[in-house]
C-alpha cells in the first residue's frame, strides 16, 4: 500500500513539472512573439508618374529610374497639372507611401516633386543636365533590380533642410529587402552630392576585382553607370504637395525668368541698334547742303 502512495505521489510531481515547463515555453513563446512585433519592417512602395507634355530625354530618365529602383510603381499621367491634389490618392491606391511625380513645362522645364504621402513632406526641384544611361554609354554595367547602396554628402547635415531631404532620399531610393522584384545582390551605388547649393545625382557600379588582372589581389573601383541629373531644390511644403512653406531656396530663379531676362536684352540691343540708324539719318540731314542761286536746274531752267 505504501508503494502504491509513492508511485501516485511521484506520478504527480511529474505532472506538475511537466506543467511548469509548459508554461515556461508558452512565455517563452510569448517573449519571441512580442520581439518579431516589435521589430520594424522596411516596407516603401515608390509611386512613379508624370505630367502631359514630357519629351523623349525626360521619358527615358524616368524609364532609367525604374530600372534602378525596384520597388517602383510606374502609372499613367497625369491629365491636369493643377491638380496635384489627387497624388495622394493615386498612391494610396497604388498603395505606395512615396511619390516622384516628373512636371513638364512648355516642353523644355522639368521640375521633380520628392513627396511622403499621404501625410508629406514633399520637396519640389528644378531637374537640369539631364544625360539617360542610353545618352552617356558609361562602361559600367548592374544586375536589373539589384539592391544600391545610398551615399550622401556631408553637407546635408549642416542645414535643416538639408537633414529633411536626406531623410526623404533615403525612404525613396532606398530599396527594402523585401520588395518583390528586388534581387538579393548590392553592386552599384548612388551618391547625392551637394555644390552650389545642387544635389548632384550619380550612379555608380562597384567593381571590388581589377577586369585586367582577374587573379590578382581585390581592389574596389568605381564605374559611373548613369543617369546623372542635377536637382535645385525650390520649395520644401510641409503637407504632400501641399500644406505649409517648410523651407524656400532664395536663390532660385526661374528658368522662364532666365529666358525673358535674355530677350531682354537682345532687346535692348534692337533698341540701340534702331537709335543709331536714328542718329545716323538725322546727321545725313544736317550734313546736307541747301540750294544756291548757281544750282544747275536753276541756271538751266
Amino acid at each position: 500500500m505504501t508503494s502504491i502512495l509513492k508511485a501516485q505521489k511521484a506520478n504527480a510531481t511529474k505532472a506538475d513539472s511537466k506543467g511548469k515547463r509548459k508554461a515556461d515555453d508558452m512565455d517563452v513563446d510569448q517573449d519571441i512573439e512580442v520581439i518579431a512585433a516589435k521589430r520594424k519592417k522596411n516596407k516603401q512602395r515608390v509611386l512613379l508618374l508624370s505630367s502631359r507634355g514630357i519629351t523623349h530625354r525626360m521619358r527615358h530618365l524616368m524609364n532609367d529610374l525604374e530600372a534602378l529602383l525596384p520597388h517602383v510603381k510606374k502609372d499613367s499621367k497625369l491629365d491636369s497639372k493643377s491638380q496635384l491634389h489627387l497624388l495622394p490618392e493615386l498612391a494610396d491606391l497604388n498603395n505606395c507611401n512615396n511619390t516622384l511625380y516628373f512636371e513638364a513645362r512648355r516642353h523644355e522645364d522639368l521640375y521633380l516633386w520628392a513627396a511622403k504621402t499621404p501625410n508629406g513632406p514633399s520637396i519640389k526641384m528644378h531637374v537640369q543636365n539631364v544625360h539617360t544611361m542610353d545618352e552617356l554609354k558609361m562602361t559600367g554595367n548592374c544586375l536589373k533590380g539589384s539592391r544600391g547602396l545610398l551615399s550622401f554628402d556631408k553637407g546635408f547635415d549642416d542645414t535643416e533642410w538639408g537633414r529633411l531631404t536626406k531623410e526623404v532620399f533615403t525612404q525613396i531610393f532606398g530599396v527594402p529587402s523585401t520588395a518583390r522584384r528586388a534581387k538579393p545582390f548590392i553592386d552599384h551605388i548612388l551618391t547625392f552630392s551637394l555644390l552650389d547649393s545642387k544635389i548632384w545625382f550619380r550612379n555608380f557600379q562597384i567593381i571590388e576585382k581589377d577586369p585586367l588582372q582577374p587573379n590578382g589581389p581585390p581592389q574596389t573601383t568605381l564605374v559611373e553607370i548613369g543617369p546623372r541629373f542635377v536637382l535645385t531644390p525650390i520649395r520644401i511644403f510641409e503637407g504632400a504637395f501641399s500644406g505649409a512653406t517648410v523651407y524656400s531656396n532664395p536663390e532660385f530663379v526661374s528658368p522662364s525668368a532666365v529666358r525673358s531676362a535674355l530677350r531682354r536684352e537682345k532687346g535692348h540691343k534692337y533698341g540701340q541698334r534702331k537709335d543709331a540708324e536714328e542718329e545716323g539719318q538725322r546727321r545725313k540731314a544736317m550734313r546736307m547742303r541747301g540750294d544756291d542761286e548757281l544750282a544747275v536746274h536753276k541756271v538751266f531752267a
